[in-house]
């Protein structure tokens, strides 16, 4: 069994998946079922965390499905914690399929800044700004899978000069095989490392001020009661100063060539990417032009209709969806199944993680901690809430973290515990301190795991170590300047 169980799993993780397993049954009957919903928790978090060897789904739902059956909750109280969010499973399902179909557009912009732009520091300023102006009105997993795209589509067109006899390079003499090797190969790969490393920082600045940038700010704007304008307008004051500060970040760290960044585009790989895409240009059929207007008059729809807030964003998702596919002529269902493959894995895991919340609340695990946070002064509780939310990020998935806290918030303040000014720079806190810190690490940016896991990363080099180095000064530029925001703004 332990051959297929969890599949290319590494065997130690299977040993101790199997050990958690057992051992918490064994907890149940002994130590009670308080201290072994705590024990729930902590393996659920390292499921979390070695997302990289085993996809959190498996592992995870496998200790979801015996909370349920050791009762430390109910179906009916789980399928209740997903009524509640079901706007948050909406915009994942709909939305990001959406976007999907207006990838093409995206990847051209991207493609045009990539060419036309010659200095290392103005392009890496551009990407990291297109990234978070993009990630406020999208979804940062598809503004990460465009940066993907791009970034392999030219290390492809790259790698195939490279590998082409060397009687091609001589036909034209503009080329020298010599020129795309060694360090010129290594220079590109750390200069596409670079780049995508600044876009996908990117998501993140942009991603905490809007109710559709991250999945849990829908969450949290469903418990406020906020709409888009006024989610980003109780954010800006936090999220706009961060968004300046991580932009200063990027011309330091391109200035400095520090903590892995600073490399320039070669030369001859700059021709090499400019002919390809002129080329592109060139053969791009009318139907491909069609498609872009299509998706640029849909793009301006939906920002329209996120503004107006005309219907829940899941819905306006679907609307994307329909009207891009109506228009392009994609009527064939395994056309539109492909759009639907990247948003539902991190569904189903969305509502995995609802189980182990109403788990939570069942047991009134977090009911002492929040009741000590709220006997604090409050103007000591936000940055409180700020910090436990950024550590608990760093190490777990930050919808997670910001699920079980804005859900024990709304409930003191349903409880009359604390004043509707107070919530609201609560959840102000939760959402700045589950976006911003958690950028430190994978496990708590899935647009950061998106991209470990991705084919890109071993082309240019990108390891788990690596990622996190490079994300370091982007962690306490940004968590700082969130957390004393936090204090003297809030």
């Amino acid at each position: 069994m332990l051959k297929y169980f969890l599949g290319n799993s590494p065997k130690w993780f299977k040993m101790i998946m199997i050990g958690f397993l057992i051992f918490n049954v064994f907890s149940y009957f002994v130590l009670g079922p308080t201290i072994t919903a705590w024990i729930f928790i902590g393996e659920f978090i390292f499921t979390l965390a070695m997302a990289l060897k085993c996809y959190p789904l498996q592992s995870g739902g496998l200790l979801a499905i015996e909370i349920l059956a050791l009762s430390l909750t109910t179906p009916k109280n789980a399928y209740h914690e997903i009524d509640q969010n079901l706007e948050v499973v909406l915009l994942l399902v709909f939305m990001v399929a959406g976007i999907y179909f207006m990838k093409p557009l995206l990847m051209y912009i991207f493609s045009k800044v990539f060419t036309k732009i010659k200095s290392k520091m103005v392009l890496s300023v551009l990407f990291v700004f297109l990234a978070a102006v993009l990630s406020a009105f999208l979804d940062a997993l598809t503004v990460t899978a465009v940066l993907i795209s791009v970034a392999v589509g030219f290390y492809g067109v790259y790698h195939k000069i490279h590998s082409m006899p060397a009687s091609d390079f001589d036909q034209d003499g503009t080329l020298d095989r010599t020129e795309l090797s060694g360090d010129t190969l290594e220079q590109f790969r750390s200069f596409l490392r670079s780049l995508v490393m600044h876009g996908v920082v990117g998501t993140a600045l942009g991603g905490v001020c809007t109710l559709v940038g991250e999945p849990q700010n829908l969450l949290i704007g469903e418990r406020m009661g906020w709409d888009f304008i006024e989610f980003f307008l109780q954010m800006a004051p936090i999220s706009i100063p961060v968004l300046v500060a991580g932009i200063i970040t990027t011309v330091v760290l391109e200035l400095t060539g520090s903590f892995g960044f600073g490399a320039k585009l070669p030369e001859v790989a700059r021709r090499i990417i400019e002919n390809y895409t002129d080329q592109e240009d060139a053969n791009r059929s009318d139907k491909s032009k069609y498609g872009l207007i299509i998706q640029g008059v849909s793009a301006i729809l939906l920002i329209a209709g996120l503004a107006l807030h005309i219907a829940p964003v899941g819905l306006i998702g679907l609307a994307l969806i329909i009207v891009q596919t109506a228009f392009m002529g994609i009527t064939e269902e395994h056309q539109l199944g492909k759009a639907f493959e990247e948003a539902l894995p991190f569904t189903a895991l969305l509502v995995v993680f609802f189980v182990i919340v109403a788990m939570i609340h069942d047991q009134h695990l977090f009911s002492p901690i929040i009741e000590w946070a709220l006997s604090l002064d409050p103007s000591k509780q936000p940055s409180m809430f700020y910090v436990a939310n950024g550590v608990l990020s760093m190490i777990s998935d930050n919808v997670f973290v910001a699920t079980v806290y804005i859900g024990e918030v709304k409930q003191a303040f349903d409880n009359g515990v604390i004043s509707r000014e107070q919530f609201e720079k609560l959840a102000i806190a939760i959402n700045t301190g589950t976006n911003l810190p958690s950028v430190a690490t994978p496990n708590g940016q899935a647009a950061f795991l998106f991209l470990l896991t991705s084919s890109l990363a071993p082309l240019i080099g990108l390891s788990y170590g690596k990622m996190v180095k490079m994300a370091l000064p982007y962690t306490i530029v940004l968590g700082g300047v969130g957390l004393l925001g936090i204090i003297y703004i809030l």
